[in-house]
């Protein structure tokens, strides 16, 4: 069984889609494994987005990804990883099928309701980056 590492992005806050969306993924056979509400820091976004942080955007990601509470979870399943991006569609939201989750309440790029770890490994360090040991129960 593997993991997988799930933001509840602001946008999914602000319009409280978090059971909606939560739903789907248990709907899909996935089992919660580690959840927490928790307000991201400036230090945290640099290292999750350490890939973009240098880029001329990054602040726009800052500020909105800081702009409010968001939830943090760890899934389990089989094939969880790809599993998930199936269920989300692409990162884009206005390029995203009706029927997946960012086609059915993402606007954009950015505000496209969760993130998604896009692979076993990268789910492992996020889900180590976000929660303790002792905060996950798998």
């Amino acid at each position: 069984m593997d993991k997988t590492f799930i933001i509840f992005k602001p946008d999914c806050m602000e319009k409280r889609l978090v059971g909606t969306v939560l739903q789907r993924f248990e709907a899909a056979g996935f089992d919660v494994i580690g959840c927490k509400m928790m307000r991201l820091t400036s230090a945290l976004l640099r290292e999750h987005y350490a890939h973009v942080a240098d880029k001329p955007f990054y602040p726009e990601i800052e500020n909105f990804m800081s702009s409010r509470p968001v939830i943090a979870v760890a899934l389990r399943g089989e094939n969880i990883v790809q599993k998930v991006r199936d269920l989300l569609g692409p990162t884009d939201s206005r390029k995203a099928a009706k029927g997946t989750i960012r086609g059915d309440f993402g606007t954009e790029m950015m505000k496209n309701v969760v993130h998604a770890s896009d692979s076993v490994e990268n789910g492992k360090i996020e889900i180590a980056r976000f929660f303790k040991a002792d905060e996950i129960f798998a």
